[in-house]
């Protein structure tokens, strides 16, 4: 964790976050375009399978920084988005977020992380590399507008 980061409170996303959730993925040209009843959906204490949704917030400014989301099907989750706000990018935020989802997850029993990235976005593989994830597979032509393929990468939580 950098000196930016260090202010940083991570916390479970509430329905008073969304707005700036969707705000930060709206912002991101890799992040997923999800409606908002798949936020809300992702917040639902009694959701199938669990999901875990957490945002970053700087208590300074008040904002929101960052969110993750994760489902879990122990021993197995799925990482499903991750993304920062494009003033607070490189600053240790998504560093910070996915160290508090891997204790989240480790609590629910999970042991091992994996996820899809498209193949071209070259910051997201080196972050998730720095994480320690490596790559499973590959999934020809996953993504659509542009197609591209995705690589899968798996962690092994210890």
């Amino acid at each position: 964790m950098n000196d930016a980061s260090a202010a940083l409170r991570i916390r479970r996303m509430k329905a008073s976050d969304l707005g700036s959730v969707m705000e930060i993925a709206r912002s991101q040209k890799d992040a997923p375009l999800w409606p908002l009843a798949a936020y809300q959906a992702a917040i639902e204490p009694e959701s199938s399978p669990l999901r875990i949704a957490l945002v970053a917030w700087d208590p300074s400014s008040g904002e929101t920084v960052g969110f993750a989301i994760a489902s879990a099907l122990p021993p197995q989750s799925e990482l499903e988005t991750i993304a920062v706000a494009a003033g607070a990018e490189r600053h240790g935020v998504g560093g910070c977020l996915f160290a508090a989802m891997a204790q989240d997850l480790k609590t629910a029993q999970v042991t091992e992380v994996m996820l899809e990235v498209r193949a071209s976005n070259r910051p997201a593989l080196a972050f998730y590399g720095a994480l320690g994830f490596e790559q499973s597979g590959q999934r020809t032509r996953y993504y659509v507008d542009p197609v591209e393929d995705a690589f899968l990468l798996r962690l092994r939580l210890t």
